[in-house]
């Protein structure tokens, strides 16, 4: 891309934004020099950095980017073996510990980020040389007493001298033969010697070297003789404790020295980090988005914002280009953002190529530009001596030299500062040509011979940026596939203009202009109404869209529900048919040894206790076919039929049709008959096999209705008595008998107690008791009925 279009585009100044985003200078020189590319590889790996570093930013507490220093100078100070100052070591000690920091940083990561992990496993973690710099400087930069064991005993030698310096310093002050010739009772220093203030009239009579005078001259500071030899001995130590500091620096220096390769890897590795970091929090701050790269050349921006103008005054645009038409001409008056919108498609391009987000929609789409050429602004030169047409005329003349079909051209006011006519028809040529090469144009102009050429060529498309009549203001909105109208009358009008003014100039103007555009405004009110009708049909079709989503979902569940449901029913009747195969098993094998073993009363025990347990099965069996029969499906009255097997679900029971009757039907259930609503019954898979009843089964009404208020079952087994006590109280049900009394006898008691616990189990007794001594006592049973 050439420097010029960068600076026309303002792309500059997206990249000073970027700048400040970094936290390390040579991350903020990347982005001070970041510049587009045209490999769709290398642009597709930039956004998706971009991508990775942005999902950090969005999911990890914080990055940790702090503490790397431009040690780059440093670094090859070292390496020409000169000696580093503490405060260099000290920002050699802060990159190495951010490099290491920021590796073991990726190494934990609770997402994926394959890019930036890859970036970041490339750099040398170097801990001896972060801990041999901790051991050496403090963290205000001064060398730590225990760099060495030398310069330990060294400092320790110097403050012991000094301490001894000062008690004889302080014995001299408490002399009471030296108070009158003290000017002050202190001591002080200069240069590196101790000295105390002495009066200029009694400079010999105290014993010492002159060092220095006061300014008036009254006062000589003096050291005293006594510690001359003290203070010799302190700048000899002293001198010996910077040699060795010089040492100690030059030895950390040196093992620098050997890895500053290494290091300067781990710098261009940290940078590059800082970098992308800063292109996500700059998308972040933008609230762009990740373009999506197509290949077939076309741009499509959904409400793209330019990203110099502040959120609260941009207006969004769609951009369509190089799909249906490669060549875009939008007209309108000044000032309603045709500019705008040429700068913000050739900026989102130099952005999409840099590796940046664009603050667009979602799903927004750009290409990969060979080029981009724009004639943007006023190129008036007067030290050229060009005119406005001669300095646009130049830039498009060197334009129409370079450009190629995978580029992007970029006019503002084509044809413009010369004679209309002459105008017009330059930039239709220069549009059709630029047109035949197929490179992807957009231009303004306010010609209108214009929109009818781009109306009559294929490939070009007329465009216009809206206005507003009644408040006179631009709202800038773009609107493709209608041109602009240029609304001169009716401004006019409107800032009050004589009416008699504007219809004289509506006479003047050539009629099939005129006619024009009244078309024009037709066409763009029709586009209005199109648009809102647009709007609310994706509305309604984005509405439909979650409620379909939601309604799938919902069935997603019910059919998961249904199929647990299913399985665990299964899995339960199973369970429950393999225990009364077990139960069975073990009632067999009982009832044998019984009729091997023991005696008749025993067997009896044994059986009634096999007969109960296998009506325990059954009934749990039963229930699981109860359940299932209750969700068959209902039968129409021209459906049932005589000799139907059906299911009647407020008896839970099965049956078989006998009689139709309206909206009854006559069932027989086992021994019963029953009237029940058609309703009630459900079909089943043998309904339609015609089974002929028996008589055994079938009991008349007559014959049960004089069933007799007791029962003699003397004699009998427990299986006979309950055999014969089934049909007893169906009889007495249906006879409207309340109470029954039921004659076991006394004998053993088996009879009784069977009887008994049969009566208990029974649907139709409400309670049981022995009966009384007129009726029987111990001998019979009275059995209340439900």
């Amino acid at each position: 891309m050439e420097a010029a279009v960068l600076s026309t585009l303002e792309y500059n100044k997206i990249r000073d934004m970027l700048a400040e985003r970094t936290g390390s200078i040579m991350g903020r020189e990347l982005a001070e020099s970041l510049v587009p590319v045209n490999d769709a590889g290398k642009v597709q790996e930039r956004l998706a950095e971009t991508a990775e570093a942005r999902d950090l930013l969005n999911n990890v507490p914080s990055v940790p980017l702090g503490g790397i220093r431009d040690v780059r100078a440093t670094i090859k100070r070292a390496e020409l073996g000169a000696i580093l100052e503490p405060h260099e070591l000290l920002a050699v000690g802060s990159t190495l510990y951010a490099a290491r920091r920021l590796k073991s940083f990726f190494l934990d990561l609770p997402i994926a980020a394959p890019l930036l992990s890859s970036v970041a496993s490339q750099i040398t973690a170097l801990r001896n040389i972060e801990t041999m710099i901790e051991s050496t400087v403090t963290e205000q930069g001064l060398i730590r007493d225990d760099a060495s064991s030398e310069l330990s005993k060294l400092r320790r030698e110097i403050k012991q001298t000094q301490g001894r310096v000062k008690e004889r310093l302080d014995s001299i002050l408490r002399s009471s033969e030296y108070q009158k010739y003290f000017q002050d009772v202190l001591v002080t220093m200069r240069g590196d010697r101790y000295v105390i203030p002495i009066k200029q009239e009694f400079r010999n009579n105290f014993p010492g070297i002159v060092h220095d005078q006061s300014a008036s001259g009254a006062t000589l500071f003096i050291e005293p003789i006594a510690i001359v030899n003290l203070n010799n001995d302190i700048k000899q130590l002293m001198a010996a404790e910077k040699t060795e500091i010089e040492r100690i620096l030059t030895v950390v220096a040196g093992h620098i020295a050997k890895v500053s390769a290494a290091i300067s890897e781990n710098l261009a590795v940290l940078a590059r980090l800082d970098f992308i970091f800063a292109k996500a929090k700059l998308s972040i701050d933008m609230r762009a988005i990740e373009p999506v790269i197509n290949h077939q050349g076309y741009v499509n921006l959904i409400q793209a914002r330019h990203p110099l103008i502040s959120v609260e005054q941009v207006v969004p645009i769609d951009v369509q280009l190089g799909r249906h038409f490669t060549t875009l001409l939008i007209t309108g008056p000044n000032t309603g953002g045709k500019t705008v919108t040429l700068k913000t498609v050739g900026l989102f391009a130099l952005m999409t190529q840099a590796g940046l987000f664009v603050p667009a929609a979602p799903d927004s789409e750009m290409p990969i530009i060979g080029n981009i050429f724009a004639d943007i602004g006023d190129e008036q030169s007067i030290e050229q001596s060009l005119s406005t047409f001669s300095g646009h005329m130049t830039n498009l003349v060197g334009i129409l030299k370079k450009i190629s079909a995978d580029d992007l051209v970029l006019i503002d006011e084509i044809g413009a500062g010369t004679d209309p006519s002459e105008g017009a028809a330059l930039a239709m040529a220069i549009l059709e040509h630029i047109h035949t090469i197929g490179a992807k144009t957009i231009a303004t102009t306010h010609y209108s011979e214009l929109k009818t050429f781009a109306y009559t060529r294929h490939g070009i498309e007329n465009a216009s940026v809206e206005f507003d009549i009644q408040t006179l203001r631009p709202t800038y909105r773009l609107l493709i596939g209608i041109p602009g109208s240029s609304n001169a009358f009716a401004i006019s009008r409107r800032l009050g203009l004589e009416n008699g003014i504007v219809d004289r100039a509506k006479e003047l103007i050539n009629k099939e202009h005129a006619d024009f555009e009244v078309v024009l405004h037709a066409l763009e009110e029709q586009k209005k109404s199109f648009t809102a009708r647009l709007d609310t049909v994706t509305r309604l079709e984005q509405e439909l869209n979650k409620a379909k989503e939601k309604l799938s979902v919902k069935e997603q569940i019910i059919a998961e529900k249904k199929t647990v449901v299913l399985a665990k029913a299964q899995e339960e009747a199973a369970t429950i048919i393999r225990q009364a195969r077990r139960n069975a098993e073990e009632i067999i094998s009982e009832l044998k040894e019984q009729f091997s073993e023991h005696s008749g009363r025993e067997r009896q025990n044994a059986i009634d206790n096999a007969r109960r347990r296998i009506k325990a099965s059954s009934a749990e069996v039963n229930r699981f076919d109860i359940e299932d029969l209750e969700h068959l499906p209902g039968l129409p009255a021209a459906m049932l039929k005589p000799g139907m097997t059906v299911y009647v679900a407020t008896l839970k029971q099965k049956g078989e049709v006998l009689t139709v009757s309206g909206t009854d039907v006559t069932v027989q259930l086992g021994i019963l008959k029953f009237t029940v609503p058609i309703a009630a019954c459900r079909a089943l898979a043998e309904s339609g096999k015609h089974q002929e009843p028996t008589a055994s089964k079938r009991v008349s009404l007559t014959n049960v209705a004089t069933a007799a208020r007791q029962i003699d079952i003397r004699g009998t087994t427990i299986e006979e008595a309950e055999t014969i006590l089934d049909k007893y109280i169906d009889d007495a049900i249906l006879s409207g008998l309340s109470e029954v009394l039921i004659i076991h006898g006394k004998g053993t008691g088996v009879l009784r107690k069977g009887v008994m616990a049969y009566l208990k189990n029974h649907p139709h007794i409400k309670d049981i008791r022995i009966a009384e001594l007129n009726e029987g006592g111990t001998g019979a049973t009275v059995a209340r009925l439900a």
